[in-house]
């Protein structure tokens, strides 16, 4: 017998998390698709748009799985989320204001890469602190972090058609303040005290969630998401100067493109997380990736900034499907003291080593193709192409898609 289904969320749990998720997702909206041209709008070459990409990768490397720990074992998890998007604004302003002094490009990137260690966690906290409270999470998740995707699709046209500051500091100092009040309203979430009651050194490490790679799915699934966060980084690294050669000057506002088809894909989320497996889910946004990144190469073949609009609209799909997917298949199978860090483990294996490894990957590849005149910014792309698509059969051969027992022992 089939059980019934649970209770609704309350309206004001609600419309509190998709706040949250939205000032979240405003604030990278500004700055991120405009990083490379306001760089360049500075005189800093490929190497310091490397290192300024390299910021965020290496912060997730340090601080998801420690502050995540924290959050599952000493503090609410409100109070360490609203304190650390306050201290990580101030210093994401302190960067951009640094761009428009006499200083060393270094202060710019050292402060970048401080605010991006602070700032790591929140998009897996934020998502833990959902699962927490959220009574209905496959049909309930997907409409908060459709806060996010909006909040991002918000920033960019603020950027290109208010601000004017595609090439321009002033998309950072925006992030920074929408940060500021994300951070502020935080702390009138509902309470999410800690589960987890351990005090080791293991488990404040946050050396526990590595548990997760003992089951075979779980370890495949971690795997593949690292090698498709490898090429997903030359996205925004690369695509808006790849617009800009193509002669669109307003490449944050084109950019949101993507989230059209995230909105979509987020709405039907509960829907297909309820009729089809996960692995085909994970698998058709495998597929979709790849296509993406072959439309970028035909873009570079034909120059016409059609294809790689076609491309950009496909982003939000891909993005949906695979991600989110993720996140709701850990928490389908992970313990609730576990939750925060699960997360904070997938954000270590995408944002942090595979995004780690595709810009340092990105920029070589440009360097040899697009600055050097070897194939051009269609070779870019295709070699992206072939990254992604080396996903496919590993994720096809290995993962068996064998149920979790449930965290409530069903």
């Amino acid at each position: 017998m089939p059980l019934p289904p649970p209770s609704r969320t309350q309206p004001s749990v609600i419309v509190g998390l998709f706040t949250v998720f939205f000032l979240v997702g405003m604030s990278p909206g500004y700055y991120t698709p405009a990083l490379s041209n306001i760089l360049t709008a500075k005189g800093l070459g490929s190497e310091w748009i490397e290192r300024a990409f390299l910021a965020g990768p290496v912060a997730s490397l340090i601080s998801p799985l420690i502050i995540g720990a924290l959050a599952d074992n000493r503090f609410s998890g409100q109070k360490v989320f609203g304190w650390i998007g306050i201290i990580s604004a101030v210093l994401l302003a302190a960067a951009f204001h640094s761009l428009e002094t006499p200083r060393s490009p270094w202060w710019f990137i050292g402060l970048l890469a401080a605010s991006s260690v602070v700032a790591a966690p929140m998009w897996s906290m934020l998502t833990g602190i959902s699962m927490t409270h959220l009574k209905w999470g496959e049909q309930e998740f997907p409409v908060v972090r459709l806060g996010g995707t909006l909040g991002w699709m918000a920033a960019g046209f603020l950027t290109s058609y208010v601000l004017l500051a595609d090439r321009s500091p002033v998309a950072g100092y925006a992030g920074a303040v929408t940060r500021l009040i994300g951070g502020f309203t935080a702390f009138f979430l509902p309470d999410t005290p800690p589960v987890g009651k351990s005090r080791s050194l293991r488990t404040l490490l946050g050396l526990d969630a590595f548990r997760l790679l003992r089951e075979r799915d779980h370890l495949v699934f971690f795997t593949v998401t690292m090698l498709l966060s490898i090429p997903l980084a030359a996205f925004f690294m690369h695509t808006p100067q790849h617009l800009e050669a193509l002669g669109n000057l307003t490449a944050a506002a084109t950019m949101t493109i993507g989230q059209i088809s995230e909105i979509a894909a987020m709405l039907v989320m509960a829907m297909v997380m309820t009729r089809f497996r996960v692995k085909t889910v994970l698998m058709v946004a495998l597929g979709l990736s790849t296509l993406r990144y072959i439309l970028f190469a035909l873009a570079g073949v034909s120059g016409h900034s059609q294809w790689l609009i076609a491309g950009i609209a496909l982003h939000g799909l891909c993005y949906t499907l695979y991600f989110i997917t993720g996140q709701l298949f850990l928490d389908r199978r992970v313990d609730a003291s576990l939750r925060t860090q699960a997360q904070g483990l997938l954000t270590l294996a995408s944002n942090g080593v595979g995004s780690l490894a595709g810009t340092v990957l990105a920029r070589m590849i440009f360097d040899a193709t697009v600055h050097a005149g070897h194939g051009g910014w269609s070779a870019y792309w295709w070699i992206q192409a072939g990254c992604v698509a080396v996903c496919v059969p590993v994720l096809a051969v290995f993962y068996q898609g064998v149920p979790a027992p449930r965290r409530d022992g069903r």
